[in-house]
């Protein structure tokens, strides 16, 4: 996997509601702010916010790719912000919130297992 592809596999298993694919593309000992501002050190504690936020809000929820900004920060490291448009998101009754759009900042690192984040942050975006 490139620096290109980390964006599209973090869609596909965000819309696959699959929070173990979402903490393989994290580094060990990374850390992740998701989008309704649970703070998650680590791959375990990762994994386990991402399960509540598909447990709540995103059970439903699919990611649409937009515009990716890929910067390299040397040999081996990268830091993407990559823009997502989120649809089937539910308030807590359970009602459909109108579509949004998400962003992801992450600090990518060449790793043995591949490229991973070292840190991530999900923002929702008001425009």
């Amino acid at each position: 996997m490139t620096p290109e592809d980390f964006p599209r596999a973090f869609a596909s298993a965000f819309s696959a509601q699959d929070a173990a694919a979402l903490s393989a593309l994290m580094h060990d000992d990374s850390d992740l702010i998701t989008p309704t501002g649970q703070y998650a050190e680590g791959r375990p504690a990762i994994e386990a916010a991402l399960a509540a936020e598909f447990a709540g809000v995103f059970q439903d929820a699919r990611l649409v790719k937009g515009k990716l900004r890929l910067r390299a920060l040397g040999p081996g490291a990268a830091l993407i912000t990559q823009r997502y448009v989120v649809t089937g998101a539910k308030n807590e009754s359970g009602a459909d919130l109108p579509r949004c759009a998400l962003i992801l900042t992450a600090t990518l690192a060449a790793t043995p297992a591949g490229w991973q984040a070292l840190a991530a942050q999900l923002s929702i975006l008001t425009d």
